[in-house]
């Protein structure tokens, strides 16, 4: 019985199997030639697994249902599933420096995937394509705008201290708040010698008077080195 459902559907099978390769490995070789954690094979293999399941879901229990009148047959089992598990293998892509969260992108394109291999998994070639398509323009083009954009626009104002380890970042974030300045990001790593480097970065269009708040700064205990970029 098994070789027989197999036999009527094995050539729809391998035709998905592989646009589903195809598909998701063009989004993964984006990912590869820009260096991301998870690249070509890790969405190869996100997106034709979850093709695999949608098949298993669609025709494995074909035999059963056949043979079994009460059988209930639920195609979206399997698939929702697959949906709720792959957030770990996006977790796993999203690595945090400081105050820095860097993998989004590479987490969602991995998410992305393993929808790609369901629908076409389902049959549903037209909105895989177009998916794979507006994910593409989306990766490619749209992050050149944003770097394209970044540049004509004059850059934040950023603070950078070193401070040894016993400085507390409370009291220090607190003068910021004390001179009523509106905090855009703070970066904050570990350097070899026990010492923090801290960045600040304040948002734009703030009047302050920088002599004043780099002189409060100096005074501040356990901050070694200041500094800051316009």
């Amino acid at each position: 019985m098994f070789e027989t459902v197999l036999g009527e559907h094995f050539e729809l099978m391998t035709f998905r199997l592989i646009l589903a390769a195809c598909l998701c490995g063009i989004i993964g070789f984006e990912r590869e030639i820009k260096n991301h954690s998870a690249g070509f094979r890790t969405h190869i293999l996100v997106g034709v697994s979850a093709c695999l399941m949608m098949l298993l879901s669609l025709y494995g229990f074909e035999q059963y249902l056949d043979k079994f009148e009460t059988i209930r047959f639920d195609p979206a089992r399997i698939p929702s599933y697959v949906i709720s598990g792959i957030g770990f293998l996006g977790a796993g892509t999203i690595m945090v420096h400081g105050m820095t969260i860097r993998g989004l992108t590479t987490a969602a394109s991995i998410w992305t995937v393993a929808g790609l291999g369901l629908v076409i998994g389902a049959g549903m070639y037209g909105p895989a394509l177009l998916t794979t398509i507006v994910v593409l323009l989306s990766l490619i083009f749209l992050n050149q705008f944003e770097n394209r954009l970044a540049k004509n626009k004059k850059s934040d104002r950023k603070i950078r201290l070193i401070l040894n380890q016993e400085a507390k970042l409370n009291n220090l974030l607190k003068i910021f708040d004390d001179f009523h300045l509106r905090i855009k990001r703070v970066e904050v790593n570990h350097k070899d010698n026990d010492e923090r480097f801290l960045m600040v970065e304040l948002e734009k269009g703030q009047q302050f008077d920088r002599n004043h708040l780099l002189d409060y700064l100096t005074k501040v205990k356990n901050v070694t080195y200041i500094y800051d970029k316009h």
